[in-house]
């Protein structure tokens, strides 16, 4: 986020629910094996640009992280080759420029192990602070 210090922007999840292993199967989505047992969650938030240099939708991607309530961490999932498509998850414009006063809605996968329940959503802020944190609320 060094490019854009200085600016101001808020991140706001809205939404977390918990996928099936059903869901991994159906969005065409090839995984290793070590991944085999994973359940997707689907985080919903708002980004809203509040001042400063434009930002970038995709450049939130790598900072937004799951917590389960095995305190397992999981980064949001990157498709490098082809598409995954998921149910109530719509991909995001990740090249979409956000000025002061823009929002953009945006939905994010996580892979958790099956049997974990998603309790917190952080915002990563680097190596030197403590990550941003909301509470999962089921």
């Amino acid at each position: 986020m060094q490019k854009y210090k200085g600016s101001t922007f808020t991140v706001t999840p809205t939404k977390v629910e918990t996928g099936t292993k059903a869901d991994v199967e159906a969005s065409g989505l090839q995984l290793d094996e070590s991944d085999s047992s994973k359940v997707p969650v689907y985080v919903s938030a708002t980004l809203t640009h509040k001042s400063g240099k434009a930002m970038t939708v995709g450049d939130l991607d790598d900072d937004l992280i799951v917590r389960t309530d095995k305190d397992e961490r999981a980064r949001s999932l990157i498709v490098l080759m082809g598409q995954a498509k998921w149910p109530n998850c719509p991909s995001a414009d990740t090249e979409k420029q956000l000025s002061a006063g823009q929002s953009e809605s945006i939905c994010n996968v996580f892979l958790i192990p099956q049997g974990h329940q998603p309790a917190a959503v952080e915002l990563s802020q680097g190596f030197t602070a403590a990550p941003l944190e909301w509470p999962v609320n089921n």
